[in-house]
């Protein structure tokens, strides 16, 4: 079990950290839109920065173990783990609206799958190129 665990680590530590990012996500999206009543574009947006914030931190040094020499190549990592979320926040944000405004779909259920399609592709950007292993 224990040589399982070390086999698959990496994908277990993202899938729960994962689900920690998209709890705040969602967390964040439905507290502004059901407690505040903040549009739910403002509030997907509002959801979207402080679940990268946790994310990045938590991908960085528990999921991914990636380790800076210096300031500029922690630099450069956020950089490149803020570019391709925002890459992925277009693709949420789109089919957001899509579900809601023009399939009419409740906002849990358009918030549910794009978090979905959103984790796997994030998983994709961050192994391959945010925080690749330096041969």
């Amino acid at each position: 079990m224990k040589k399982l665990f070390q086999q698959y680590q990496e994908m277990i530590s993202y899938l729960f950290f994962g689900a920690a990012t998209t709890l705040v996500n969602m967390g964040v999206f439905f507290i502004c839109t059901n407690l505040f009543a903040i549009d739910y574009k403002i509030s997907n947006a509002i959801g979207w920065f402080l679940s990268v914030l946790f994310a990045f931190f938590t991908n960085k040094y528990f999921v991914f173990s990636s380790k800076h020499e210096n300031i500029g190549g922690f630099l450069k990592e956020m950089l490149l783990f803020y570019w391709y979320r925002v890459l992925s926040f277009v693709i949420d944000m789109g089919m957001m609206i899509v579900m809601i405004d023009y399939l009419h779909i409740s906002d849990f259920w358009a918030k549910l799958i794009t978090q979905v399609v959103v984790i796997v592709l994030n998983y994709f950007f961050s192994k391959f190129f945010i925080f690749k292993k330096k041969v």
